[in-house]
């Protein structure tokens, strides 16, 4: 299967078994190389079903300080795609079930070239791409050089999305998109979970494909109640805090614990 096959099926089997898809994101290259490694194994064990692999940025604008602050440490230590990819690749040897999706801005995707990150994204077992700053209007050359590969191109979605945008954005779509919960940057409060779940919803139905819900997402009770009426929910700055917090040999433990409470609640 493609990546987008194999994003679907993610989808398609949690459905089956009325339960949701969890999707934690890290920032890789933090703390280092192996450590990222490290995690991403304690994550699938954890109950992880697709993981969010972050890209260091210069100038993380979506991104809240717990963010930030991964990206720069990466990035000090001299962080690329090509390490990036690197890790990726060995990651889907060890858990081909388990797809990954590059999570990050334009700015390193553009450098790198279309075509050539949708090849080499393909040949280390990347299953799609989210470009936080791409609006859809302008997402054509990625989109179509990922979508040749087989490759997903995740869009979001945010609580002031007009009908037009909504439409604009399901164009792009091809396995799901994602539902930004608050009008700011990551790690901000989740407040109104209720009226986020039900403004999920309607998106959801309005877009006819899987929804995932983040942004402001720190506890399982936040996960239960956002989820409720959306296809999955995704963890990021709660966890990347805790790894920050921990010793990089207490890093992979530390998040299972996080994700596996997470499971436990959608």
């Amino acid at each position: 299967m493609n990546g987008i096959q194999r994003l679907r099926a993610v989808f398609e089997r949690r459905q089956a078994e009325g339960r949701k898809v969890l999707i934690p994101y890290i920032t890789a290259g933090d703390p280092d190389l192996p450590t990222t490694s490290t995690i991403l194994d304690a994550l699938v064990a954890g109950g992880a079903d697709i993981i969010e692999l972050g890209v260091p940025f210069s100038d993380p604008m979506a991104d809240g300080p717990v963010i930030a602050k991964a990206s720069l440490r990466a990035l000090e230590k001299g962080f690329s795609m090509e390490a990036i990819l690197a890790s990726a690749g060995a990651f889907h040897e060890r858990h081909p079930a388990v797809p990954v999706i590059l999570f990050g801005y334009y700015n390193p995707f553009f450098r790198h070239g279309h075509e050539r990150l949708a090849k080499e994204a393909t040949a280390a077992g990347i299953a799609g791409v989210l470009c936080v700053d791409l609006p859809p209007e302008e997402a054509s050359p990625l989109r179509d050089a990922l979508f040749a590969e087989g490759l997903a191109l995740v869009p979001l979605v945010t609580p002031t999305s007009t009908d037009e945008r909504l439409l604009a954005i399901g164009g792009v779509a091809s396995a799901f998109a994602y539902y930004v919960t608050v009008t700011g940057v990551t790690g901000a409060a989740l407040n109104q979970q209720d009226t986020v779940a039900e403004r999920a919803g309607d998106v959801r139905t309005r877009l006819g494909i899987p929804l995932v819900v983040g942004f402001g997402v720190r506890t399982p009770a936040d996960a239960r109640r956002v989820a409720h009426q959306a296809d999955g929910v995704v963890v990021g700055s709660a966890l990347v805090q805790r790894i920050a917090d921990a010793s990089p040999a207490q890093c992979g433990s530390v998040a299972q614990d996080f994700l596996q409470s997470l499971r436990d609640a959608v």
